[in-house]
């Protein structure tokens, strides 16, 4: 059954933030609100800045209104509008473009804190970020390095992690934001199996009954039979059985320079991946414009562009919003538990 068809009575509130405003994520946003397939999914409400919105629906000569309200009980989903909620403190900020700026930190970090409350308070039914700027985080005074930081603190969940998303290849990352020695560190039995569960319970409650996990190796050729490295025999590979053990759908360890395309052919259902650049790399060069992140391990759904902010194009019109749609269309079919396919 086409998805439009499903949500046409029953379209869930979708919290959609702004990111960080010297970035592309207000382009980005307001392109995928020109979509008209987005309002026939789910009522769009943006945490961020009107001014900020105004000022690119002007200089672009776009016609659509914005609506600020002060809660999600006035959201109407009406195509014309963009319905925003916006904390008073950065109301009549004027934010600079294309430049790493402490205000823009202080203001992206909080749309994003006011979001995940409207999740954690079932307010909304799901929530999709724009790109962030790490370095205006810090400048803005805050230690998180991203949104899954945030989140993470906020909701109390003991275990997060990221899986990309681009079509048939799904890439679960055992670490995200570790060096290459501290990811190479963290590829433990303990480490390996806690995200091969974590896989499986989400999957299941996506409705794949019994998802098949690829596990990728660390080291090349999967070491070989220990001649390049042990960490397959004595790490990944034990934690793959212990899955066996617990009925879950688990194998591998798989060469990395292989696996993907066994994925993309449908033999598995989700990769996971040891590091990461061993699954953003596979996923940027398979289909970078349409790939989304999704955040496993928290009470509410996340979803993400799979894109940084783009300081350099940043206020010229030239954003490509495909990720954004494609993170907006995720979130509502995953809100909906019709799964990974929309």
């Amino acid at each position: 059954m086409n998805l439009k068809n499903i949500l046409k009575k029953n379209k869930p509130i979708i919290a959609i933030t702004q990111g960080d405003p010297s970035g592309i994520g207000t382009e980005i946003i307001c392109k995928s609100l020109l979509k008209a397939e987005i309002y026939e999914i789910c009522n769009p409400l943006i945490i961020g800045s009107s001014r900020q919105i105004k000022n690119y629906l002007v200089q672009f000569n776009i016609k659509k209104e914005i609506s600020i309200i002060e809660d999600t009980k006035y959201v109407t989903g009406n195509k014309n509008l963009i319905e925003i909620i916006e904390p008073s403190k950065y109301k009549n900020t004027n934010f600079p473009l294309g430049k790493v700026s402490k205000i823009s930190g202080k203001a992206s970090h909080l749309w994003v804190e006011i979001a995940t409350y409207l999740c954690i308070k079932n307010h909304v039914n799901a929530m999709v970020t724009a790109p962030i700027n790490k370095e205006s985080w810090f400048l803005g005074g805050s230690e998180e390095t991203g949104h899954q930081e945030v989140l993470k603190r906020i909701s109390k969940s003991d275990y997060v992690a990221t899986m990309l998303v681009s079509g048939r290849l799904r890439c679960m990352h055992l670490s995200t934001h570790k060096s290459l020695l501290e990811a190479c560190k963290y590829v433990t039995k303990e480490n390996v199996l806690r995200a091969i569960k974590l896989t499986d319970f989400h999957f299941k409650m996506w409705g794949i009954k019994n998802p098949k996990i690829a596990v990728a190796a660390l080291n090349p050729h999967a070491s070989d039979n220990g001649l390049i490295g042990d960490t397959e025999q004595k790490e990944i590979l034990p934690s793959i059985e212990l899955a066996k053990e617990l009925n879950i759908n688990a194998s591998g360890p798989y060469p990395a320079d292989s696996i993907f395309n066994s994925a993309i052919e449908g033999k598995f259902d989700v990769v996971i991946v040891m590091y990461h650049d061993q699954g953003h790399i596979p996923i940027k060069v398979y289909g970078l414009e349409k790939s989304v992140s999704i955040n496993l391990g928290l009470p509410f759904i996340r979803t993400s562009v799979d894109h940084g902010t783009a300081f350099d194009i940043a206020g010229k019109n030239i954003a490509n919003e495909n990720s954004m749609i494609e993170a907006i269309k995720l979130s509502v079919s995953l809100s909906k538990s019709k799964g990974l396919n929309i």
